[in-house]
């Protein structure tokens, strides 16, 4: 369900060009409804910006669940910031600002927003996202397996909880870890529960999220996968703790993969879009570390469309960072252009088969392609030449043809074919070859 979501307010403010002043990136909510009864549960992650374990597991539930009852409503990127910066809190431990925050803290129209919505009279229960330190377990084994570790454990505030909804989190959350427990990865990984006595005066605790909402009338608990494990392991066990939490509650949902850490892995790493104003897309998974020459028209980047909310574009050096969590995706070098009349669908010959290619589309190439004519219009290629010719439509282009450093991709599989009417920008479509580069050149000398 990799559908694109409209990523509006991660450029508030900016007027793109030389002079422009980037805000930070806010906080997005996404609402998962069924349409049919049952209780509506609030999914928060990265409200530590250095737990990507608890981000990338609330953005799963965004781009490949649905709800068949009840709803889910996911804050997938709640210290946005803090997130794209790699930082726990660049303004400070934001999960400690929920008993008190002043009005000049950075961080206190995020708290404010996320506070009223836990408040919201729908939500009936909320799940905080976290990755912690080594192994939680109730008596001490080692120094990474012991109580004052958090990893590996369902947190609670107390057994009980005056609300209406579900007020005995204790028992459903014991139920939930014997469930869990039964699809660990290794034994060292076994759930426990870590009932955090914060009303008895654990004032550290009394400063945080789960707390202000039990405090409001809400159930809530702590999830934390151990940061010992990798982050596609991490999402693992927050996903299979959540989906048990759901069961339990009676939020019914669905996912389109089979949960399984490598999956979970593929699914992360892999398919991470961006298209801008309706005409320029780019796949930036796996690319090169400056993609230059990007058509950019000076108000493009207003607003832009990602298939992930964990995406931000923000300045950087007289061009643009493209974030994906607290990895450091791409730099966009812009060629400022004017922006024509986008076009629907060019035509092209791909591997001797025609087909009307919609712009903005990834189309897969084994040979080789040829871009059909159209009145006005001029395609580039871009990284590939020949001398005199300024319109490249026509003629049959394959891959070992197209310079490698104009790639996309740091494979050298995806390619940029652009189409311009005139000197204005009309739209592009990605060609995406089946070999690398390397495997190329291998194949044309065995």
């Amino acid at each position: 369900m990799r559908q694109l979501l409209l990523i509006t307010a991660l450029l508030l403010g900016i007027n793109v060009g030389a002079n422009a002043v980037a805000l930070a990136p806010e906080f997005t909510l996404h609402k998962i409804d069924s349409g049919q009864p049952g209780p509506t549960v609030l999914v928060i992650g990265g409200i530590q910006g250095d737990e990507p374990g608890g981000f990338h597991a609330a953005s799963m539930l965004v781009t490949n669940y649905q709800t068949t009852t009840g709803a889910i409503w996911v804050v997938p990127n709640l210290n946005f910031s803090s997130i794209i910066n790699r930082s726990r809190g660049l303004n400070g431990d934001m999960n400690r600002k929920f008993k008190q925050v002043g009005e000049d803290d950075p961080d206190y129209r995020a708290v404010s927003r996320i506070k009223a919505l836990i408040r919201d009279p729908q939500i009936d229960f909320i799940f905080n996202l976290h990755d912690g330190s080594g192994f939680y377990r109730p008596t001490r084994e080692d120094k990474m397996h012991s109580p004052n570790r958090w990893g590996q454990s369902v947190i609670i505030d107390q057994e009980i909880i005056d609300t209406s909804n579900f007020a005995n989190v204790g028992d459903l959350s014991r139920r939930v870890i014997k469930q869990v427990n039964k699809n660990l990865l290794k034994d060292e990984h076994i759930y426990h529960l870590h009932n955090t006595y914060t009303h008895q005066g654990n004032e550290d605790m009394e400063k945080t999220l789960t707390y202000y909402a039990i405090n409001n009338g809400k159930a809530a608990v702590g999830i934390e996968a151990s940061k010992s494990l990798p982050t596609h392991e991490r999402v693992y066990y927050h996903l299979q703790v959540m989906e048990a939490l759901l069961s339990e509650l009676g939020v019914g949902f669905k996912r389109d993969f089979k949960l399984q850490s490598k999956i979970v892995k593929r699914h992360i790493d892999n398919d991470i879009h961006i298209a801008i104003a309706d005409r320029l897309m780019l796949d930036v998974a796996g690319a090169r570390k400056q993609i230059r020459f990007v058509p950019l028209q000076q108000d493009a980047l207003s607003k832009f469309i990602a298939n992930n909310p964990l995406v931000a574009i923000t300045p950087k050096k007289g061009g643009y960072r493209v974030s994906y969590g607290n990895r450091r995706m791409t730099i966009l070098d812009p060629q400022y252009v004017d922006y024509a009349q986008p076009l629907s669908s060019i035509k092209m010959e791909i591997d001797g088969q025609q087909r009307e290619v919609p712009l903005g589309s990834i189309v897969q190439v084994e040979n080789n392609f040829n871009v059909s004519p159209l009145e006005g219009y001029r395609v580039n290629v871009i990284g590939w030449r020949k001398k005199g010719l300024k319109n490249e439509s026509g003629v049959t282009i394959t891959q070992n043809k197209i310079a490698r450093r104009f790639s996309v991709d740091r494979k050298g599989k995806l390619f940029r074919v652009e189409l311009y009417h005139g000197d204005r920008f009309s739209g592009m479509v990605l060609v995406k070859f089946a070999t690398t580069v390397a495997q190329l050149s291998s194949k044309n000398n065995g």
